[in-house]
């Protein structure tokens, strides 16, 4: 789709520090690809056109136009690792808008509340720390609120401020709450449904049982809904399968139709102007009955992973998606098809960024876990508008991309080494020793190929990979980093580094290296070599000793490390950081640009700066800042 003209608005002036000794960056845009993962979808009740979506990295992304087109909302918790699989508004006011968290790092989590339709958040002190994998809000009375968490059910009376457990304390069965239904008419009545079969309160709490008769045991609930006009009409998804009760959880009856493969359904939703529609998003595409249940039918493509379904109230032929991979998809013909809708939202893994030689304007994205949806996207307009060139790559992660001088494009991938001739459509797959090895990282410089393995071994080719040699690392540890620069190599293990002098027609294995594990390497225009580590940075000059760097760099691990050509800078990114720094010396350092994101590394291209963030896509810079940043080195040296 097209995007928004977002370099029309871009300032022209710089603004140069001569006190504190760095410039400030140019406004970030995140140019995509779009796309990606979406964990949740809620309309706001009183203004339907307005819809918040939730992402796996604490991200809010809001649209107000339907889904048509997408903004950046808001962040929440500290990092990127809160997975946002349910937002909800109140239907009495909708500026009242909850959003339940939980880690994919660790066993936390928050429910997070907000009085302004979401412009700030609170953490409920309550339910603060608790991995909350379900939540829930009474149709009758929203201001009571129903939270399920790794240990156990939790049930608020006034909106949130106070919680109580309604569950047994320890109980060894009623814990790992995954999905939660609350009675439309009577909130007293509850079901919960777990890791293992799911469970039922008539009382608020005071006393459970099991409702599994009919239901496959060991069986996972991960949706449960019931319906608002026939409340004794339960649905029921698990691993097993799609179940239904007509008499309140007593007995279940297993759906018919659904091929076993298709068995993880995530999602149940029901058409609430329609009760007869149920939607069900499950692994293996978006399923749907208009009799209750009696049949099933697919309505998208097999490969669509489904993890939310949104039925817009005024129009139920009007159904979006919160898809894995696939991002947003909306259907307006009562899901006889549907089609993406992903305009200003990105949530990918971007892990290389490639500008061809020829035309600046285009350049090449290599994802990585997005599978048939990912691989490779090119854009012939700066980011404008992305497509997919990924034939031939079988959804391959792209790890690292690079050009030779003719035009040919490379793609180093979780299993091979692939090549793309000048407008070529289909990638090939080139032959190199080994079964398809890993490939993290390559360097090109003129005919000579320089390609690390995670098999331990670092391949070179003099002739663009028509034949190679074999360098094999000093310990067995796979090669994960390579540079070249001024007739220089280096090439990085995890402690290890080899490094030629003569472009790479003879290796010497780097002794005594002052670091536990080797995060970025870097080689300067008068051949210095540089690494990073958890011990800091260190420089040796042209075949010198380990020099360690007093950096005024924020006190975390540099995670990545990369040389500026153009601006003759270093260029780093800290553990959990959104700036990128830069150096001429790498003890004095300056914010370079600030993303706003978390970020995995920076890309200069000419005289524009690129950065990898690490789950929003690519985000864009203009030249001027590295130009103030020039300026202001320059006039501190006068």
């Amino acid at each position: 789709m097209l995007r928004k003209r977002w370099w029309l608005a871009l300032a022209s002036a710089c603004v140069v520090s001569f006190f504190i000794g760095y410039a400030h960056g140019a406004t970030p845009h995140m140019i995509g690809p779009d796309g990606g993962d979406v964990r949740s979808l809620a309309y706001d009740p009183h203004n339907p056109d307005r819809i918040l979506l939730g992402t796996s990295s604490g991200q809010i992304f809001e649209s107000r136009d339907r889904g048509l087109s997408w903004n950046r909302f808001t962040h929440l918790g500290t990092g990127p690792d809160y997975v946002l699989d349910h937002i909800v508004f109140d239907p009495g006011d909708s500026r009242k808008v909850y959003v339940a968290a939980w880690s994919i790092e660790s066993q936390n989590g928050d429910l997070f509340r907000s009085h302004n339709g979401g412009k700030s958040f609170e953490s409920l002190n309550g339910m603060k720390g608790k991995s909350i994998r379900s939540f829930a809000m009474a149709s009758s009375n929203s201001k009571i609120l129903v939270a399920g968490a790794l240990d156990g059910v939790f049930r608020s009376n006034d909106g949130g401020d106070h919680w109580a457990r309604i569950s047994p304390e320890g109980h060894k069965d009623i814990k790992n709450i995954e999905s939660l239904a609350i009675d439309p008419q009577n909130p007293d009545v509850i079901y919960a449904g777990t890791w293992h079969l799911a469970w039922k309160t008539e009382d608020g709490g005071n006393n459970w049982h099991q409702i599994k008769n009919g239901v496959i045991d060991d069986s996972d609930v991960f949706s449960l809904i019931i319906d608002p006009k026939q409340p004794s009409t339960i649905y029921l998804s698990a691993c097993s399968g799609i179940y239904k009760s007509i008499n309140g959880g007593d007995l279940f009856h297993k759906a018919q139709g659904i091929p076993f493969s298709a068995r993880r359904t995530r999602v149940l939703k029901q058409d609430a102007n329609h009760p007869d529609v149920v939607f069900a998003g499950t692994t293996e595409g978006l399923w749907k009955t208009q009799d209750a249940g009696a049949t099933w039918h697919r309505v998208t493509a097999p490969n669509i992973i489904v993890n939310d379904v949104m039925i817009d109230p005024r129009d139920s032929t009007h159904v979006m998606l919160a898809t894995d991979r696939s991002g947003v998809l909306v259907s307006t013909n009562n899901s006889a098809s549907f089609s993406a809708s992903n305009d200003g939202f990105a949530h990918r893994q971007v892990r290389a960024l490639l500008a061809d030689n020829k035309n600046p304007s285009a350049l090449y994205a290599g994802m990585v876990n997005d599978k048939e949806f990912g691989g490779v996207y090119v854009t012939r307009d700066a980011g404008q508008r992305w497509s997919q060139l990924s034939n031939g790559l079988n959804g391959r992660d792209v790890f690292t991309l690079a050009q030779d001088e003719k035009g040919n494009v490379y793609a180093g991938t979780n299993a091979g080494l692939f090549r793309l001739a000048p407008n070529a459509r289909m990638w090939a797959r080139m032959t190199v020793p080994g079964m398809m090895p890993n490939v993290p990282d390559l360097a090109i410089i003129g005919n000579m190929m320089f390609v690390p393995t995670t098999s331990g071994t670092l391949l070179v080719s003099r002739d663009l990979g028509k034949t190679w040699t074999q360098q094999r690392a000093a310990k067995k540890e796979p090669f994960v980093k390579v540079r070249a620069n001024n007739g220089m190599v280096a090439a990085a293990t995890y402690t290890t580094l080899l490094v030629s002098a003569d472009g790479g027609k003879h290796f010497n294995v780097e002794q005594s290296l002052p670091v536990t594990l080797i995060t970025g390497i870097a080689i300067d225009a008068d051949q210095n070599l540089w690494i990073s580590s958890a011990q800091g940075l260190f420089r040796q000059q042209k075949g010198g000793t380990w020099e360690p760097m007093s950096t005024d760099l924020p006190k975390a691990k540099i995670t990545s490390l990369d040389y500026d050509q153009s601006g003759k800078h270093l260029l780093a990114i800290v553990d959990g950081s959104s700036e990128v720094f830069g150096s001429a010396d790498g003890q004095r350092w300056h914010r370079m640009e600030d993303a706003g994101l978390p970020l995995h590394r920076a890309v200069p291209m000419r005289d524009r700066m690129f950065a990898l963030s690490l789950y929003e896509g690519v985000v864009s810079f203009e030249g001027s800042n590295r130009m103030s940043a020039r300026m202001e080195e320059s006039r501190g040296n006068e």
